[in-house]
C-alpha cells in the first residue's frame, strides 16, 4: 500500500513534467499544490503556537508562584489554558497528519535517480542534475557547486526558521535562549544532512518550509490584527461615568400651631 501511495505522488510529478518539460519546475508546483491543500491544518497549527505564545507570560508566572506545588500548578495551567479556550494537543495534530505525506513525498524524489522514466534530471539551467548531492558536484568547481550550496542552505534554514521567528517576539527568558541553541544546533545538522541528500530532495524540502514560513507570516499578523481590533472594541464600549451630584433636601417648614 505505502509503495502504490509513492507512486501516485510520482505520477503526480510526472504528469506535471510532461505538462512545463521540466522536472525541477514540476516539483515546485506539486509542492505548492501540497501546501495549498494543508493550509486549513497549517492554520490551525499556527493558531495553536499564536495563542500558547500569548500565554506564555501567565504560565511563567504560576510556575514561580506554584514553584514548590507541582499539583496545584498543573491545576492552574489547566485552568488557564480551559480559560483561554486553548487545547495544547491541537497544535500537533497537523503535524501528525501531515508526515506521511511528507515522508512519501521524500522518498519518492530520493528514489527518482534510479527511475527509468527520469531521463533528463535538471531544473532548467539553474541545477543541472537533481539526483546529485552536494558532495558529489563539490569537485565541480564552485560555479558547478554553487546552486547545490545555496539548496544546502535554504534547506537547512527556512526548516526551523518559522521557531526562530516565534521567539522573536517573546521576552528574553531561559526558554527563549533553549530554543534558539535548539535551532542553531538542528540548523548544522540539517546541513549535515543535506550534504548527502539529493537535490530534488532540497528543492522540494527547501520550497515547502519557504512557503510554510509566509503563510506562518500572514496568519501570525492576521490574528494579531483581529486581536487588535477586539481590543479596541472594548474600548470604545466601555460604561461612560457620569458624576451625579444630588441636591440638597429642603427642609420642610413647620407649621406654628
Amino acid at each position: 500500500m505505502w509503495e502504490a501511495f509513492k507512486n501516485a505522488i510520482f505520477w503526480c510529478i510526472q504528469s506535471t513534467y510532461n505538462f512545463v518539460d521540466d522536472w525541477g519546475a514540476a516539483i515546485l508546483i506539486i509542492t505548492i499544490i501540497f501546501r495549498l491543500l494543508l493550509m486549513p491544518l497549517m492554520h490551525k497549527q499556527t493558531k495553536s503556537n499564536y495563542m500558547m505564545q500569548k500565554i506564555q507570560p501567565r504560565i511563567q508566572e504560576l510556575q514561580t508562584k506554584y514553584a514548590d506545588d507541582q499539583l496545584r500548578l498543573n491545576q492552574e495551567v489547566q485552568k488557564l489554558y480551559a480559560e483561554a479556550n486553548f487545547n495544547p494537543l491541537a497544535g500537533c495534530l497537523p503535524m501528525f497528519l501531515q508526515m506521511p505525506i511528507f515522508v512519501a513525498l521524500f522518498q519518492v524524489l530520493r528514489e527518482m535517480g534510479s527511475r527509468p522514466e527520469v531521463g533528463d534530471y535538471s531544473f532548467y539551467n539553474l541545477v543541472g542534475d537533481l539526483t546529485l548531492t552536494p558532495a558529489d558536484t563539490l569537485h565541480s568547481g564552485f560555479f558547478g557547486f554553487l546552486p547545490y550550496l545555496i539548496l544546502m542552505i535554504i534547506f537547512a534554514g527556512a526548516t526551523f526558521l518559522p521557531m526562530v521567528l516565534q521567539q522573536m517576539g517573546t521576552p528574553n527568558s531561559p526558554q527563549k535562549r533553549q530554543t534558539m541553541i535548539m535551532s542553531a544546533i538542528m540548523t548544522l545538522m540539517m546541513l549535515w544532512i543535506s550534504w548527502r541528500s539529493p537535490a530534488g530532495v532540497l528543492l522540494f524540502w527547501g520550497a515547502s518550509s519557504l512557503f510554510g514560513v509566509a503563510q506562518m507570516r500572514i496568519t501570525t499578523r492576521m490574528l494579531k490584527k483581529r486581536d487588535a481590533a477586539a481590543e479596541a472594541e472594548i474600548i470604545e464600549v466601555k460604561p461612560v461615568e457620569v458624576d451625579v451630584t444630588r441636591k440638597a433636601k429642603k427642609k420642610r417648614p413647620h407649621k406654628k400651631r
